[in-house]
């Protein structure tokens, strides 16, 4: 194992292990005030639609990476709160192309607002430029972990990297 470049006692994993669990607490709280809370997964999974619109249904699986049986447990909740849609791809009969709705979009539009609203009193200590400049940070953090697996020092995903570390 490589030596630790991170001085004694100067570890940023407790912070944004803490910080987390803190904006996880207040998002639950904020997002029960919706009609029906959404889980965070589910919230990725239309995060990636609305910035990527429709794709295999394979595909985003991959992006989230999860299982392909607990993707199509996925999209079923999703379906059935008439937040996506899934029909089969013309050009390939065996594969779903997943597409969010007009309701899926609203919903996710209540949903950032609400965590727009978190985010902002969880981090009101920092300057909009320090937000900027933290979330860069995160992002290629995620980028990097994402392409190597789930596992610190695993070899590189390939094709499986989230699109989440593509800077959305």
């Amino acid at each position: 194992m490589a030596e630790s470049t991170t001085a004694a006692g100067q570890q940023v994993l407790p912070l944004v292990d803490h910080l987390a669990r803190l904006g996880r607490r207040a998002a639950e709280t904020q997002l029960s005030r919706l009609s029906d809370c959404l889980r965070p997964r589910h919230i990725i999974a239309l995060r990636l639609l609305h910035e990527g619109g429709p794709m295999p249904q394979h595909a985003l699986g991959e992006a989230l990476s999860l299982d392909p049986s607990n993707v199509v447990g996925l999209l079923n909740e999703l379906e059935d709160r008439g937040l996506v849609t899934r029909r089969r791809d013309p050009a390939d009969r065996r594969r779903h192309i997943v597409e969010m709705s007009a309701a899926g979009t609203a919903e996710l539009a209540a949903v950032d607002a609400q965590l727009d609203l978190v985010e902002d009193d969880l981090l009101k200590a920092l300057s909009p430029e320090e937000r900027a400049t933290l979330r860069a940070l995160l992002v290629r953090a995620v980028g990097a972990v994402s392409r190597r697996g789930d596992r610190p020092g695993a070899p590189p995903m390939g094709r499986r990297q989230s699109r989440l570390s593509a800077g959305t």
